[in-house]
C-alpha cells in the first residue's frame, strides 16, 4: 500500500521536527517504520508519480510536466499495478492520477481493477468537474461519473477502507495506490473550524494548508485501524511519501533545507519515506541515510514481494532491499538526476541537479556539500573539479537515456469499446502556455491549441464542441451560473477563486469552426446553444483535431476549450 500525499514538504511533519503542527498518525508509522532520510522525487507532482508507477526517469517515460500533454505516461510503459496485476493481486487507485484522463492513459487502462478519483490533475482542473470543491462531488469511477457525498479526503480513505475489507481477505494479496490531492490547494475545508490555529505566528492560509494534513494523518489512523480489524495490519507494506517539496509551510519550517516545491535545491525533492511491514522483519525504528528516490521503489517491491515478471523492465531505478534489513549498508556508487523543465523543447542541464552521494550539483553551475551545508548556501564548484566532471559525464549518459521520443504528444485512441466517449479539454493542448483550469477558461484566453486522437475503426463520429464543460450547462457566448458555497482561501485571505475565477467573461462567439483530418466545417451559434455538434466520417488512423470560436467578423477569439467525441458509425435519420 502506497500513499502518497500532494505538495506535503519534508517539514510539513511533527516527527521531522515542525512544531507548528501535530500529525500523531503519522508520527507513530515514522516510528515504526524503516525511515529514508535522504530519499528523492521529482520536484512536481505528476513526473514523480510516473517514475514511481514505471521505476524510470519522469523524462524518459514521457513525462515533463503537469499539462500541455507531459502528464501523459506512455501507453507502452509497464506500470507498478500492471506487474501487480499480471502476479494475481488486486489492484486499486484512490485518488490522484496525473498521468492522462483518455483512453489509453487512464487508470483502468495502466493495470488498475478499481479507480476512484476526480480531475487527473486535481480539483478545479479542466477535466475536472465544473463545480467540484473538495465536498459533495463528482467523481470518475471506474470510468463512469458518480457523486458522493463527504469531504474528499475521507470518501477517497472510505474508498480505500471498503476495499480492504470487502474485496480482499488475509489471503488476498492486494496493491492499493493512495495519491490523495491533499495538501495540495485549493484549500477548501467542509467547516471553516478545521482550520483554526492558536500560534499566531500560522498565516490563515497555512493553517487551511495544514488542515488538509491533520485530516489525511486522522484518514491514516482509520485506514490501519481498518487493517489490524482485518487482520491484514501485519503482512502489508505501507509505504508513506510525498510528491515533491513543500509549499506553504516551508515560510515556517522546512528541515534546514533550501528550496521548494519546483526547484531543484534540496527542499524541492527531498521528501519523507517510511516503509513498514511487521512481518517483514525488517529494521523498523531504523534510518537509512543512503541516496535513494522514486524510481528505486518499484524494483524494491518487485524484490520484497519475490514477484517474478515474465519480462523484465529496464528500470533506471534499483532494489533497496538490503538496506530495509541492514540499514547501515552502503548502496553502490551512482548519480541520480532530478530535473524541471516543463517545456516544449527540452534542454541540458536546465533545471537539473545532479546528486551522488553527499554531493549535488545544481544546473551545472553550483556544487554543494550537503553533509556540511545542507541548506547549499556556499557554492565550492570551484574547489571540487573531478566530483563535477564525473557527475557531468553521467550526465551525458542520463541524457542519452532519457531523450528518445521525450516530447512526444499523447494520442487518444477514440471509438474503442473501452472508452465510449472521449472528453478532450485545453490542459492537453501542446503549447507552451495552455488554460489549464476552470477558472483560467473562464477568463477566455485566447489559446489555440490542437489535440491529436487515433481512430481505432472507421465509422461516423459525433462532435460536440463546448466553451464550457456539459454539467455547466451554459450557452458557448454565456456565462454560466452557480449556488454551490466553496470554503476556500488564498495567500491573502480572501476567496481562493481557482475553481470559478474572479469573473467568467462571456465570449461574443458567432461561428465554431472544427477541423479534423481533412475534413473542416464551419457553424453559426446561436445565442442559446450550449454546444454544436458536427458529424464526421473518419478513415482509421491518426489525425489532428481543432475546434475554433470565431466572432461576428470571423475573426479568432480562442479554441473551443472543450470537446466530446462519440463514435455512432451509422448516420442518424
Amino acid at each position: 500500500m502506497i500513499i502518497l500525499t500532494d505538495d506535503q514538504g519534508y517539514g510539513d511533519l511533527s516527527c521531522h521536527g515542525n512544531k507548528f503542527i501535530k500529525t500523531p498518525n503519522i508520527d507513530t508509522l515514522f516510528h515504526e517504520s524503516v525511515r529514508f532520510t535522504d530519499f528523492h522525487v521529482d520536484p512536481t507532482c505528476a513526473p514523480t508519480r510516473a517514475a514511481l508507477m514505471t521505476g524510470k526517469y519522469s523524462h524518459r517515460a514521457g513525462v515533463w510536466h503537469t499539462i500541455a500533454g507531459g502528464n501523459h505516461l506512455r501507453d507502452t510503459e509497464m506500470t507498478m499495478a500492471d506487474a501487480f496485476k499480471s502476479s494475481g493481486y488486486q489492484t486499486a487507485l484512490f485518488g490522484k492520477w496525473h498521468l492522462g484522463s483518455n483512453y489509453p492513459y487512464r487508470p483502468m487502462d495502466r493495470g488498475f481493477d478499481e479507480w476512484l478519483g476526480q480531475g487527473d490533475g486535481g480539483t478545479g482542473t479542466t477535466d475536472d468537474w465544473f463545480d467540484n470543491d473538495r465536498v459533495n462531488d463528482h467523481y470518475w469511477h471506474n470510468g463512469e461519473r458518480v457523486q458522493i457525498d463527504g469531504f474528499a479526503p475521507d470518501v477517497f480513505y472510505n474508498a480505500a477502507i471498503d476495499f480492504i475489507t470487502e474485496k480482499t481477505s488475509a489471503d488476498d494479496p492486494f496493491f492499493v495506490y493512495l495519491p490523495t490531492y491533499l495538501p495540495h490547494s485549493p484549500h477548501t475545508l467542509p467547516d471553516t473550524t478545521m482550520a483554526e490555529h492558536a500560534d499566531p505566528k500560522v498565516p490563515k492560509y497555512v493553517s487551511y494548508f495544514f488542515a488538509g494534513i491533520k485530516r489525511i494523518d486522522a484518514n491514516i489512523g482509520r485506514l490501519r485501524q481498518a487493517l489490524k480489524e482485518t487482520g491484514q495490519a501485519e503482512n502489508t507494506i505501507i509505504i508513506f511519501m510525498s510528491d515533491n517539496g513543500g509549499t506553504d509551510g516551508v515560510q515556517l519550517f522546512n528541515a534546514g533545507m533550501r528550496g521548494h516545491k519546483g526547484q531543484v535545491y534540496e527542499g524541492g525533492h527531498r521528501v519523507p519515506f517510511f516503509l513498514h511491514w511487521p512481518n517483514g522483519q525488517i529494521k523498523h525504528g531504523s534510518d537509512v541515510k543512503e541516496l535513494t528516490a522514486q524510481i528505486d521503489l518499484f524494483p524494491t517491491l518487485l524484490d520484497l514481494c519475490q514477484i517474478d515478471l515474465e519480462k523484465q523492465p529496464s528500470f533506471d531505478g534499483r532494489s533497496f532491499k538490503e538496506q530495509l534489513f541492514i540499514p547501515e549498508k552502503p548502496l553502490s556508487d551512482r548519480t541520480v538526476f532530478v530535473e524541471t523543465q516543463r517545456t516544449i523543447i527540452p534542454k541540458k542541464w536546465v533545471n537539473t541537479v545532479g546528486m551522488n552521494g553527499k554531493w549535488r550539483l545544481v544546473n551545472n553551475q553550483e556544487l554543494y556539500d550537503i553533509s556540511k551545508d545542507p541548506a547549499q548556501t556556499t557554492n565550492i564548484i570551484a574547489d571540487h573539479p573531478e566530483i563535477v566532471k564525473a557527475i557531468q559525464d553521467d550526465h551525458v549518459n542520463y541524457w542519452k537515456n532519457v531523450s528518445p521520443g521525450d516530447r512526444d504528444k499523447p494520442v487518444y485512441i477514440v471509438g474503442h469499446e473501452a472508452d465510449p466517449e472521449t472528453y478532450l479539454t485545453s490542459s492537453d493542448w501542446h503549447l507552451p502556455q495552455v488554460p489549464w483550469n476552470h477558472a483560467q477558461v473562464a477568463a477566455g484566453p485566447s489559446n489555440v491549441g490542437t489535440w491529436e486522437i487515433n481512430v481505432s475503426q472507421k465509422g461516423m463520429y459525433r462532435f460536440d464542441v463546448r466553451r464550457w464543460p456539459k454539467e455547466a450547462n451554459a450557452p458557448i457566448s454565456g456565462v454560466p451560473r452557480f449556488h454551490k458555497t466553496i470554503d476556500a482561501w488564498d495567500k491573502n485571505g480572501g476567496i481562493d477563486k481557482l475553481i470559478y475565477g474572479d469573473q467568467m467573461k462571456p465570449l461574443p462567439v458567432k461561428t465554431i469552426q472544427l477541423e479534423v483530418g481533412g475534413y473542416t466545417e464551419a457553424k453559426a451559434v446561436d445565442s442559446n446553444d450550449t454546444s454544436l455538434t458536427f458529424d464526421v466520417e473518419l478513415k482509421k488512423g491518426q489525425a489532428t483535431v481543432k475546434a475554433l470560436m470565431l466572432d461576428m467578423e470571423n475573426q479568432l477569439l480562442a479554441g473551443a476549450y472543450y470537446l466530446y467525441i462519440t463514435p455512432y458509425f451509422k448516420k442518424p435519420d
